[in-house]
């Protein structure tokens, strides 16, 4: 089995309704002989309402990637472009209110606010905002997540998977158009790490986000649209319905 570079998709961007896009991306870390070249001209583009995971052997450039399309780290060269604003444009003050409008994040270590519960924690993004919570969607998306009894407890008094699910509240409760997720199911057991992918699988199909995921695990990677395969930071491999399956196969083949 052999993929395409996105390279190609790039190639004709009209065809898509772009969501996210990276040109040309460089990202470099350190100087002299301690120099790491994290992504080496990477181009890929996401559409709207599209699941993409990240794959790739350890140093390859996922995270990075990840990282420099949610505006979390800058490029060295190339540029990034969020629907139609350029990253590369942005002082720090933007940047950070482009984050809190447009996107979401979900990340392994869950980071909620120890001492905030889990509503507090869930609202958050809109209190740093200056914006009142949508009632509705706000109970829609805890009963949704089946967290709508633990509102009132405090980060230590919920398990693992119940505090990745308030960090997945917190990042739909703004309706951003893309989340992204650092190895989202990286600390949860078999149980909470389906019910996440479903939630963000359902975050897709039923309200149209574009979800980017930086995954190792190839059955989270399999609910995805497409999985993108880095390796020495440069995209080697596109595969469009992944199964688990068809996700190691291309694993084996780059030596994970």
């Amino acid at each position: 089995m052999s993929g395409t570079t996105t390279h190609t998709r790039l190639a004709e961007p009209e065809a898509l309704t772009v969501a996210a896009r990276i040109v040309d991306a460089t990202k470099i870390y350190g100087s002299g002989p301690t120099t790491v070249r994290a992504l080496d001209g990477v181009s890929a583009a996401f559409a709207r309402g599209e699941f993409c995971a990240i794959m790739g052997p350890s140093g390859s450039g996922k995270s990075t990637l990840l990282h420099c399309l949610a505006g979390l780290d800058r490029l060295t060269s190339g540029q990034v472009f969020l629907e139609d604003v350029e990253l590369g444009t942005l002082n720090d003050k933007a940047m950070t209110l482009l984050r809190r409008s447009r996107i979401g994040f979900v990340f392994q270590s869950f980071n909620l606010v120890p001492t905030l519960d889990a509503r507090e924690n869930i609202l958050l993004p809109l209190i740093l905002a200056g914006r009142k919570p949508d009632q509705t969607w706000f109970e829609s998306l805890v009963t949704s997540l089946g967290i709508e009894d633990r509102l009132a407890h405090r980060p230590s008094e919920l398990s693992g998977g119940q505090q990745q699910r308030v960090a997945m509240a917190r990042a739909l409760v703004t309706r951003p158009a893309l989340v992204f997720a650092d190895e989202p199911t990286g600390n949860l057991d078999s149980k909470s790490a389906t019910e996440l992918l479903q939630q963000m699988r359902k975050a897709v199909d039923d309200l149209g986000q574009t979800v980017i995921m930086v995954t190792h695990d190839a059955r989270a990677a399999s609910y995805a649209d497409r999985v993108l395969f880095l390796a020495d930071g440069r995209i080697v491999e596109e595969l469009l319905a992944p199964s688990s399956a068809s996700v190691l196969d291309i694993v084996r083949k780059l030596g994970d």
